[in-house]
């Protein structure tokens, strides 16, 4: 197993971008919320001198719940997906196991907590038949699509790593960026299947923290064991309300197809610069293989374009990770790689 200190799990990329720069360090979609979210939340202001209820919450389950096709008890909502990924070592008995690269935070959960985990470690083109997860490990992580790589796993795949007495913990927090989202697990009522949803992406609401767990509820019931009362303020059980209406549901449809578009386009301008993507992109970010990529994201930064650095993601080195952008944003990135080369 590789030695558990020699990656910097807490990197992440919004330490990759500067103000005023270019950024395709951060995958969230656009830097503030649709107007008409932001209609909703101006309106929550009226309401945020009473503590949150518990009928506020049960209200916003149930419209999670309709979305997804679940019982409302199935689902638990949290302060964005990064504060499931910190609960996550309550559920272990034996050991964990993190399928990398993926996002960081699981890991770094079940490390600081003491949980004795295994690494995973995918070859290109990052296929979960190219890794193998110890029989032992009791609850396993998966990114669907995975963040950095951009790779959207088949259900049947993921669900093959599911055995008697282990808990599947399937990251889906870019779900939502893949139109029809055709291989996600949140529909399917299954017991040892715990799915992870973020909002923060697609709404850009990274500063508000807003996510969700879909789970069985003994699974829910030993997440949130000693769990502070109020978890969640009303703005952020408005917005996770507003997020899972059918008519939002539409909305982030349609930029999924708008992301698949864009990604196409920063792919082929991308190509001359003599770049191509490190796997199959199925998301709103793209890892492209960078011969001496730290200097390369150091040349690029200088020119006012800020990149995601994969050299801190288990299994990765000379990678650069890129939000999917609009086309004059990407001209603007190839212009600075052009006068980089």
């Amino acid at each position: 197993m590789t030695d558990p200190h020699d990656h910097d799990l807490r990197h992440h990329g919004d330490v990759d971008a500067g103000a005023g720069m270019e950024d395709f360090a951060v995958n969230v979609r656009g830097t503030r919320p649709p107007e008409w979210l932001r209609a909703i939340l101006v309106d929550s202001l009226e309401r945020v001198g009473s503590y949150p209820s518990a009928e506020h919450d049960r209200a916003v389950r149930e419209i999670v719940a309709a979305r997804h096709g679940r019982h409302p008890d199935e689902v638990l909502l949290l302060a964005g997906a990064a504060e499931g990924f910190a609960m996550l070592p309550r559920l272990v008995g034996r050991r964990a196991a993190v399928i990398h690269p993926s996002f960081t935070e699981p890991e770094f959960a079940f490390r600081e907590a003491g949980v004795p985990t295994a690494r995973v470690i995918l070859s290109t083109p990052y296929a979960l038949a190219t890794g193998t997860v110890p029989e032992d490990a009791d609850v396993v992580v998966v990114g669907n699509p995975t963040n950095p790589t951009s790779v959207l796993h088949p259900r049947r795949d993921v669900l093959a790593m599911r055995r008697p007495g282990r808990l599947l913990v399937v990251d889906e927090a870019f779900a939502d960026t893949t139109p029809g989202e055709p291989e996600s697990l949140a529909g399917e009522s299954l017991p040892d299947v715990l799915v992870l949803r973020s909002l923060t992406k697609s709404f850009a609401l990274a500063g508000l923290r807003c996510g969700y767990a879909l789970g069985h509820p003994d699974v829910l019931a030993r997440l949130t064991r000693g769990r502070a009362h109020w978890p969640l303020g009303t703005l952020q059980l408005d917005a996770i309300a507003a997020c899972s209406s059918p008519e939002a549901v539409r909305w982030v449809e349609r930029d999924a197809a708008v992301i698949a578009d864009e990604r196409a386009y920063l792919i082929d301008r991308l190509a001359t610069v003599g770049v191509r993507p490190a796997a199959s992109p199925s998301s709103s970010f793209v890892l492209v293989d960078v011969p001496d990529a730290e200097r390369v994201r150091q040349g690029l930064r200088a020119r006012g374009v800020a990149v995601r650095r994969c050299d801190t993601f288990p299994g990765l080195g000379d990678q650069l990770r890129l939000a999917v952008r609009d086309g004059a944003a990407v001209d603007r990135l190839v212009t600075a790689w052009h006068a980089l080369l």
